[in-house]
């Protein structure tokens, strides 16, 4: 009598263990044992240190100059791309993937780049400006996005297919050929983007010392990690080498960190305007905003399912209406 009970519990111990470490959540527990201590530590900082004046031009060129940390680790991942012509289809879903995102990048910049940044230290850019919304925007600026789109992206795909290929899904698996309905409203992704959201807002308004103004910048990250969220992850969640997430992720956030606090910020390449910033600010890198930690998990994220939707979509030989939202081909 006593066996039944037991197997049973055993059984629902093995399927809530088999969900707690299925790879998409590790990923997240992984990030918050690693952010919960770098925030206590940062948090201690009380006293920033006094900029370099500007005037003096202490970084001739600096902006255009570190794109290069983007552009030479693309150069060498694009070359691995265009010798590996086997990759055909994904090819095509980087191709789509990026037509895609890349209007994101530029959206951002031409309407919003004013409203979220500033670019103080004028002898650290070329002086090339682009029109946008509330005035130019340096040419560096969109160079910077749209370099950085193309990494995240190219970087997964490496990650996905040499680094860590034994995580990957192979495009003739079963599991492609029966895809289809693969947009499903996913509940937990609209709750936590709002309550994130109402977080950010109650935070700014009576915690910051700075109410004025909206967490724009905030709001326009989660909208842009909740699109994808909300409709394909829990048809892609399975699909994702999250492995290769991960090293994507933790990567471009360690480029974009050593980036932001040791350059940018201090030296004024770009700051952020913080009426439009949920008022948390990390003293030991000169006030930087906690959106400017993020915004690379949330580019990450977002890359990485809309590319994983468009190569199940390819893999299947569905047309896109079937592969969305299921039913005959018709």
């Amino acid at each position: 009598m006593p066996e039944g009970p037991t197997a049973s519990a055993q059984d629902r111990h093995r399927e809530l263990r088999s969900k707690l470490l299925h790879p998409s959540l590790v990923f997240f527990q992984l990030i918050f044992v690693l952010v919960l201590p770098s925030a206590v530590t940062l948090l201690r900082v009380r006293e920033g240190y006094t900029p370099p004046n500007f005037a003096d031009d202490p970084s001739p060129l600096g902006y255009t100059y570190s794109l290069l940390l983007w552009i030479i680790p693309l150069a060498y991942l694009v070359l691995w791309f265009c010798l590996h012509t086997e990759y055909k289809i994904q090819r095509k879903a980087f191709g789509l993937t990026l037509a895609i995102l890349l209007p994101l990048g530029v959206v951002l910049d031409l309407l919003f780049a004013n409203s979220f940044f500033t670019f103080e230290n004028s002898g650290a850019i070329l002086g090339i400006e682009i029109p946008g919304r509330g005035g130019g925007v340096p040419i560096e600026e969109y160079i910077f996005y749209l370099s950085g789109f193309l990494f995240v992206l190219l970087l997964y795909i490496w990650a996905d297919e040499v680094w860590m290929d034994r995580y990957n899904k192979p495009h003739g698996h079963d599991d492609y050929q029966n895809a289809g309905g693969l947009l499903q409203f996913h509940a937990a992704s609209v709750v936590i983007a709002l309550v994130l959201l109402a977080a950010a807002w109650i935070f700014k308004k009576f915690v910051s010392g700075d109410p004025q103004g909206f967490p724009l910048y905030w709001a326009y990250l989660l909208g842009a990690a909740l699109v994808p969220s909300a409709g394909f992850y829990r048809s892609t969640k399975d699909f994702i080498n999250w492995r290769a997430f991960s090293f994507t992720f933790l990567l471009v956030t360690l480029v974009s960190v050593v980036w932001e606090a040791s350059l940018a910020s201090p030296y004024g390449w770009w700051g952020y305007q913080k009426d439009a910033m949920m008022g948390l600010f990390i003293t030991a890198w000169n006030q930087l905003p906690v959106e400017a930690v993020f915004v690379w998990l949330v580019v990450t994220y977002t890359t990485v399912i809309l590319y994983e939707v468009v190569t199940i979509w390819l893999a299947s030989g569905k047309s896109l209406g079937a592969i969305l939202f299921g039913g005959s081909e018709g």
